[in-house]
């Protein structure tokens, strides 16, 4: 029997190091580049303690969605900001009858309803139930939810997971598969997002080993290096990417020590800013990061569980979340 080897690739509470490239330090975006940058709006989601929590962009009026305990990952509202699609994680422990084997995780996705929280907090949907669910991201029309799926995971004697892309409609069904060649590809494409303008992009594994993000039309199919080549652009040592609501930037974290912090670079990588460089010794969770409503700030989490929020030119750094088990802060669809 095989033994599974889980990999800790899809973002979380750990850092490593990863090629982003030397040079000059990347300016900040320029005020007069940014347009004009009002008062944050809307709400932030974020998980604390395995459950879905709710609260105002400031941090106030806080109240639990979905008593789930055991809640995971990335979160995504809804267009209509009424549902928080979400990931609840499990276990297998695998003991073969000649001892191998071996631990790992599972992953489905929900849905909770705001309009329920207020009464009951045990009420939610399933939308997966092939293990391997993580990363949600709900399509700008409301049709569709873009996750990233372990296509080993319910496979006992899987030497590794299979990460790609897939899709399915909000009841859970219309499954898809995005990669035309997923079953004799060695690569892997986690934390997808999706931009209005009919762009795509993903954080690429080739084997075990991190390699970018992947910038490409929506119609991508496969990850040879041929085709990404013909249709992407690859931004080197990037993970956690998400699309701004309008769809000109991408936000996205590097890892590498040196050069750790919040970026945003144009889809045609024409031009790339640096929003936060986090303080010595502080460290970003790389769940995929959120957009406000009006593309304007972003809001992150550090491993120390403190959420913030802070504007595309770097300006306006808030704290609104105080240390603790939070994770994940995901910004709600509508002001």
């Amino acid at each position: 029997m095989k033994k599974y080897i889980g990999l800790l690739i899809l973002g979380g509470w750990f850092s490593f190091a990863l090629v982003h490239g030397q040079g000059s330090p990347t300016p900040k975006l320029p005020a007069e580049k940014a347009g004009q940058i009002g008062a944050p709006l809307g709400k932030i989601a974020f998980i604390r303690e395995g459950d879905l929590w709710v609260m105002d962009w400031d941090g106030k009026n806080q109240f639990k969605v979905v008593a789930a305990q055991n809640a995971d990952g990335r979160l995504s509202w809804a267009p209509d900001n009424k549902r928080i699609a979400f990931v609840r994680k499990g276990s297998v422990d695998l003991k073969g009858p000649d001892n191998l084997g071996g631990q790992h995780r599972v992953y489905d996705i929900f849905i909770g309803f705001i309009d329920s929280a207020r009464t009951n907090t045990n009420w939610w949907f399933r939308v997966t139930d092939g293990l391997g669910g993580r990363h949600p991201e709900w399509s700008a029309d409301g049709g569709k939810i873009y996750f990233t799926n372990d296509l080993n995971a319910n496979t006992v004697n899987a030497m590794l997971p299979n990460y790609q892309t897939c899709s399915v409609d909000t009841a859970g069904g219309s499954y898809q598969i995005l990669t035309r060649d997923w079953q004799t590809t060695d690569r892997f494409a986690t934390m997808p997002t999706i931009a209005p303008i009919g762009r795509y992009a993903f954080v690429m594994y080739k084997g075990t080993n991190p390699a970018g993000v992947v910038i490409a039309p929506a119609d991508l199919k496969g990850l040879s290096d041929a085709e990404i080549s013909a249709k992407g652009k690859f931004v080197s040592g990037a993970t956690a990417p998400a699309w701004s609501p309008d769809g000109n930037w991408l936000a996205y974290i590097n890892m590498e020590l040196a050069n750790q912090g919040i970026y945003i670079v144009k889809p045609d990588l024409s031009e790339k800013y640096l929003v936060y460089k986090p303080a010595a010794g502080q460290l970003l969770q790389t769940y995929p990061l959120s957009w406000s409503p009006d593309s304007k700030w972003i809001t992150f989490a550090t491993q120390d569980g403190a959420i913030w929020i802070v504007d595309i030119t770097g300006n306006g750094l808030k704290q609104v979340m105080g240390t603790g088990l939070n994770s994940a802060p995901a910004w709600s669809k509508k002001k």
